[in-house]
């Protein structure tokens, strides 16, 4: 199994945002994932990227 990492689209018409997540290679852009990195907002000026903390 290939792993990826892919941004997930979500959010209206010509106002997106963005999941960041691990994902299989073969899996659709917006399909199941493995687990959840972080977002990307594009929208807002300057862009936002925030990342999980994934210490344990």
């Amino acid at each position: 199994m290939a792993v990826s990492l892919r941004l997930q689209r979500h959010g209206a018409t010509h106002r997106p945002f963005y999941k960041l997540v691990a994902t299989d290679s073969r899996n659709v852009r917006d399909g199941r994932f493995i687990e959840a990195l972080g977002t990307y907002n594009s929208v807002s000026k300057p862009h936002k990227i925030d990342l999980h903390n994934a210490t344990k």
